[in-house]
């Protein structure tokens, strides 16, 4: 099992410094950070110069390159075009992102598995049919659509039946909120529902879909059969033999995924006015701030690379015959 994940390890790192290189060449060739400096005619001269020499922009790229990884692994992406610390910036609106991400994700794994494993077993029923056709829906419905219909359709009609607000449509918290965290729960959890709602029923329709596919071949297969066939109870064949078969294509979708769930609550954030990474890294975007840009380049990278280790991890766990192959 130790040298499976050391070479896992090994092939991940790989991965992970031929995106940095490839995260900051596209993003050094995209513009000049400075277009909008050295075409203002007030600017002098000695300070768009200072400027450059702070961006390294007079340096090689091979040497830029060298200078912005090193640093960057020791957690300092640089200075923003306003001249503030990168790195700051891009933890706090990585929590405010993480804080709806995470609890999607989670509620979404189980949801998906819950919904593919019963229509799997009620293959042709109604449940199956009904599940087919929700999937589907929320597949084909825009993300930003659907927040904005869970705005109209769910949260003005609870509002309105309480008597006063409890899900709100705007913001991660309230402003000049005070008290202690206790106090504020309630008010976190108002502003959150939504967004997480919405990035749950964009990300788990397909993960259900392939779980449904991936439990039908293992309740076909030839070693449930025989399970059946020696009188194991049925809970036992569906839980030990069949399930977990099942979960390992989905793991692989699953972490596959995870970019592109970072990339729905981009526009979950815009629809819902949250200040997570996606906003700000569409602001940094918008002024060709490029270590904004690459810091949140770099770091979704990361994340891609990581969850896909541990989905490796994951198939040493449920299939033996990886983790010693």
């Amino acid at each position: 099992m130790l040298s499976y994940l050391l070479r896992r390890l090994f092939a991940s790192v790989v991965i992970l410094i031929l995106s940095s290189i490839l995260v900051f060449t596209m993003v050094a060739y995209s513009g000049d950070p400075l277009a909008s400096l050295r075409l203002n005619p007030r600017t002098p001269p000695s300070v768009y110069a200072l400027r450059r020499a702070e961006l390294h922009l007079n340096n090689p790229l091979p040497q830029r390159y060298w200078i912005w990884v090193t640093h960057a692994i020791r957690g300092d992406f640089g200075l923003t075009i306003g001249n503030q610390p990168v790195a700051p910036q891009l933890w706090s609106h990585l929590l405010v992102t993480f804080q709806m991400v995470i609890i999607a994700t989670i509620i979404a794994i189980f949801v998906a598995i819950t919904v593919g494993v019963f229509s799997a077993i009620r293959q042709g029923r109604a449940f199956d049919s009904a599940a087919a056709f929700t999937n589907y829906l929320f597949i084909s419905v825009p993300v930003f659509v659907l927040g904005l219909i869970l705005k109209l359709f769910v949260a003005i009609p609870v509002n309105n039946a309480i008597g006063h607000t409890v899900i709100y449509t705007i913001g991660q918290q309230s402003s000049n909120l005070s008290g202690s965290f206790l106090q504020r729960l309630p008010n976190y959890a108002g502003h959150t529902i939504l967004p997480v709602l919405t990035l749950i029923l964009v990300s788990y329709p397909s993960w259900a879909i392939y779980q449904r596919s991936s439990m039908l071949e293992a309740l076909d297969s030839d070693y449930v059969r025989l399970a059946r066939a020696k009188g194991l109870r049925p809970s036992r064949v569906l839980i030990r033999h069949t399930l977990r078969n099942a979960l390992i294509p989905i793991t692989t979708v699953i972490a596959l995924d995870f970019a592109g769930v970072l990339g729905g609550a981009i526009l979950v954030e815009e629809v819902f006015s949250w200040q997570g990474i996606g906003q700000w890294f569409l602001q940094g975007i918008s002024v060709l701030d490029f270590n904004v840009v690459q810091a949140y380049l770099l770091v979704t990278a990361f994340f891609v690379v990581a969850f896909n280790f541990i989905a490796d991890v994951l198939y040493g766990v449920l299939d033996p015959r990886i983790r010693y192959g």
